[in-house]
């Protein structure tokens, strides 16, 4: 099978995986707030990711949404109070000073821009936070590569980059248009589910047949499946003591 029809497979996959509640329970996936992101609040919220775990992002991201969501409202915030709700978010001092910014230069355009040059002229804002506005927001076929997006790329031998932006200009021509604004999404909620940095669950993955598991030891998925059959048999065996 070509390349190209291996991807394509594995999003219609997902795609449907998705549509039949496979993926639910992923981080990106939850939030009261995500159905009603503007494009400020995916810049924010974006920003706010960098360098922290999804689940944190989540938790913040709806604590700080539930009383600023524009960026007004992120300006009229005491500095105290910004910098606690983005406690635990990493770097916390940092990102309350980027957003501040954000919110500042956001407010004196008198909006988020629509192109990718003129997102990527805001503070604090890179590529992937840029195609995530384009692809979420204005419906742009833009791929945004995150983490998890440039090591399933990789591992599945779609690309072969050492970094997102390269994944980035490797893996847009190869999607076709029409799935190009869905692929962050996807591979999002597959990597924090089944196809994790380290220790991936090769044998749940319901897209096994389509990956080329790069950089995958030999016998790791094989090996993590016995030992998960060991478990199972010690607590049937502990439940059917009296």
């Amino acid at each position: 099978m070509k390349r190209n029809e291996r991807i394509l497979a594995v999003l219609r996959r997902l795609a449907r995986d998705t549509r039949n509640g496979r993926y639910r329970e992923a981080p990106v996936y939850q939030g009261s707030f995500e159905a009603t992101r503007s494009p400020f609040m995916e810049l924010v919220a974006c920003l706010i990711s960098q360098r922290v775990r999804d689940e944190t992002t989540t938790r913040v991201c709806a604590e700080l949404f539930a009383i600023a969501r524009t960026p007004e409202e992120i300006l009229s915030l005491p500095r105290e109070t910004l910098r606690r709700l983005l406690f635990g978010a990493g770097f916390y001092n940092q990102k309350s000073g980027q957003l501040r910014a954000l919110a500042r230069t956001v407010s004196a355009r008198g909006g988020v821009p629509r192109t990718r040059e003129g997102l990527l002229e805001l503070p604090g804002i890179g590529p992937k936070c840029a195609n995530l506005v384009l692809a979420n927001c204005f419906g742009e076929p833009a791929i945004a590569v995150d983490t998890h997006v440039h090591r399933i790329s990789n591992r599945m031998d779609w690309v072969r980059t050492e970094t997102p932006e390269r994944t980035e200009e490797a893996l847009t021509p190869l999607v076709p248009t029409r799935w190009r604004r869905r692929v962050n999404a996807f591979l999002v909620a597959h990597g924090q589910l089944v196809c994790k940095p380290t220790a991936p669950r090769c044998e749940e993955c319901r897209v096994a047949e389509w990956c080329r598991r790069r950089g995958v030891p030999p016998g790791d998925a094989a090996n993590r499946r016995t030992a998960r059959s060991r478990k199972r048999d010690r607590i049937s065996r502990a439940s059917s003591f009296p």
